[in-house]
């Protein structure tokens, strides 16, 4: 008489995972986390920020509903990740971006990003960052032209080539300037570290406040929302491999807390490399996936010829992922090695 299947052996690799929260709850949470960095993206940027935000969300949606029809097991739009990751797809991009560029964003980021591998909880690599990829190589120009923050003063302001007609040239923003990476690599400009806290610099629209991204960070934290070890990981490896090369040239390499305040470190950290789809399970993985983004990032910035590397370190490293989780296996008791 065969055993019970409560009484047999369960042979299986570490960690045993019981979520206690359902998708839809976990995504609604996340957005709710990132709701504070849209409004002060709003604040330094004004209504531009809104609706680059919103086309982001609506490529995505729209994508998610138009394949979903025709698949049905794809449909996923009650669980809300189509409209996190427009959100956080628009959140990545400049305040001056044409509004079809987002859209477009949205549409790969699931269609490529998502869809592609199966759906939600399939896929390899994190679908915002997809997006963000896509129109990086696609716009490279319009994805690294940056507008000044106008702060409350143009809340109502809404910038003329966000209206541009696709493929076409529209108005140009009558100011510029330069991230402070971009200043760092190019200039060799420091930039103050109170205003990268604050979020007086210009960049993307989610990345100008270190110190809202820090506090978002640190309430999903506390609702263990995302494991700790991974921003753990990315930060620590950040801070000591930018350390090292600021002692060894001090006049060429930045200090390390410029490193860790500037561009989309903190939030690619809390809100692109936590995706427990495309990271890692078991803890020792953690260490080592946090760790190569972080090395990874400084690599690009230092000595790459983008000054920002987040999103290229994140998305490797999301390829990487499952080759790290099988090295780590142990080899099952009694079983040889592979030839």
């Amino acid at each position: 008489m065969a055993p019970s299947l409560d009484h047999r052996l369960l042979i299986q690799t570490s960690p045993f995972l019981k979520r206690e929260i359902s998708t839809p709850r976990l995504m609604l949470e996340v957005i709710l986390s990132v709701l504070p960095v849209l409004i002060a993206a709003i604040y330094f940027f004004g209504l531009s920020a809104l609706l680059v935000v919103f086309a982001a969300i609506l490529g995505a949606i729209a994508t998610e509903w138009g394949l979903g029809s025709q698949r049905p097991r794809w449909v996923t739009l009650r669980d809300g990740s189509a409209i996190l990751t427009g959100l956080l797809l628009g959140l990545t991009l400049p305040p001056g971006i044409p509004l079809w560029m987002a859209f477009i964003g949205g549409v790969v980021g699931i269609g490529l990003g998502k869809l592609i591998w199966g759906g939600l909880g399939q896929n390899l690599f994190n679908p915002a960052l997809v997006g963000r990829a896509f129109l990086q190589a696609s716009f490279p120009t319009t994805l690294t032209s940056w507008s000044v923050h106008g702060g409350f003063n143009e809340f109502l302001s809404i910038r003329g080539q966000n209206l541009a007609l696709p493929f076409l040239h529209g108005a140009a923003d009558a100011v510029t300037t330069a991230t402070p990476l971009a200043l760092m690599k190019f200039q060799h400009q420091s930039t103050d570290w109170q205003a990268l806290l604050i979020g007086q610099t210009g960049g993307s629209l989610g990345e100008t406040s270190a110190l809202i991204i820090i506090l978002c960070g640190a309430v999903m934290l506390a609702r263990r929302i995302f494991d700790w070890r991974i921003p753990v990981s990315i930060l620590l490896s950040v801070a000591v491999f930018s350390t090292l090369l600021f002692l060894i040239a001090p006049q060429q390499y930045p200090a390390p807390w410029f490193m860790l305040l500037s561009g989309g470190l903190l939030f690619g950290t809390i809100y692109m490399a936590t995706d427990p789809v495309t990271s890692p399970l078991s803890p020792k993985a953690t260490w080592i996936f946090g760790a190569g983004i972080g090395v990874l990032v400084v690599l690009i910035r230092l000595f790459g010829g983008l000054p920002e590397g987040v999103m290229y370190a994140i998305l490797l490293m999301n390829a990487a992922a499952p080759l790290i989780e099988r090295s780590i296996q142990p080899r099952a008791f009694g079983r040889g090695r592979s030839s």
